[in-house]
């Protein structure tokens, strides 16, 4: 057997991936702090796309995509550059394991976007998934209000969190599209090109030079981002997204690490028993999905 090929391997290169994405979160919570989202997402695409490009290159495959692979790059980065500015905006207001319990709703809303622009039906199971996971925001929501910590900069960062959900959706819902067409190198040197562009339309108005730590930050931020995406790309390559989609959840035990260990921020049983149900809810929805292809 093709060791490429093994059934564990993509689910080893996805864990490792979202792993990478983990702390790559936590360098962004860190320079958005000190700089602010849009100067720090702008930053790392761009030296995503210099580091990415050189790497591209050296395959000695590199050829520029057709238009309809080049649209699907573009579609993602679009999705990007809003996902990321809007989850690292929320995330310097609210702790990293309660933000990224809040993003795994994303998987729910995907079931939505395929029902609107593929034409998916949603079946009963899926609705009471979505009660579920709306049951499990309601829960972390709840536990921060008793905790007294909903002030307006808490309620803007949970707002920018689930909005970066609807994007996070959609970007599921073209990222195994988009592994089956093109090889992970370009893919993470497109994306990152593409964050960058629709990022620098708003330049003039809204960057802000980053200095000192900030910058290694994003320098690290950007190397992390760029194996991330290859890993996962050569992962969904590979493997049905509904086999890989669950390893997204192991996020949250980093989020709590690295929030603990980088920013002293104590996971409540709140955030415990919200991510609890939030998950068990995209479990409800997948198997009900599953049954329902095979129907």
């Amino acid at each position: 057997m093709n060791r490429a090929n093994h059934p564990i391997l993509p689910f080893v290169a996805a864990l490792t991936g979202i792993f990478t994405f983990s702390l790559m979160d936590a360098l962004m919570k860190s320079a958005t702090l000190a700089a602010g989202a849009y100067s720090s997402v702008l930053l790392r695409s761009v030296l995503g796309a210099a580091m990415m490009l050189p790497v591209w290159q050296l395959t000695g495959k590199a050829r520029w995509p057709a238009r309809s692979v080049l649209k699907v790059h573009a579609a993602r980065g679009l999705l990007s550059s809003m996902m990321a500015t809007t989850f690292f905006y929320g995330l310097a207001r609210i702790p990293m394991a309660e933000g990224m319990a809040l993003s795994f709703i994303a998987p729910l809303i995907a079931l939505y976007l395929a029902a609107v622009f593929l034409g998916e039906q949603i079946g009963r199971k899926a609705i009471f998934a979505s009660l579920l996971g709306l049951a499990g925001v309601a829960v972390i929501a709840a536990g921060r209000w008793e905790a007294g910590g909903f002030g307006p900069d808490a309620i803007k960062g949970v707002a920018a969190i689930l909005g970066s959900a609807v994007a996070y959706a959609a970007n599921l819902v073209v990222q195994r599209h988009q592994a089956q067409l093109a090889d992970p190198r370009e893919i993470a040197f497109f994306q990152a090109l593409f964050t960058s562009m629709f990022m620098a339309v708003a330049l003039p108005w809204l960057f802000t030079m980053p200095s000192g730590r900030a910058q290694i930050d994003i320098v690290g931020a950007a190397v992390l981002a760029s194996v991330s995406i290859m890993l996962l790309s050569w992962a969904y390559a590979r493997a049905e997204a509904q086999v890989l989609i669950p390893t997204e959840y192991s996020a949250f035990i980093w989020a709590a690490l690295m929030g603990w260990a980088m920013f002293a921020e104590a996971v409540t049983a709140a955030t415990v028993a919200g991510v609890v149900l939030i998950v068990a809810a995209c479990w409800i929805a997948a198997r009900g999905h599953t049954e329902q292809t095979a129907l």
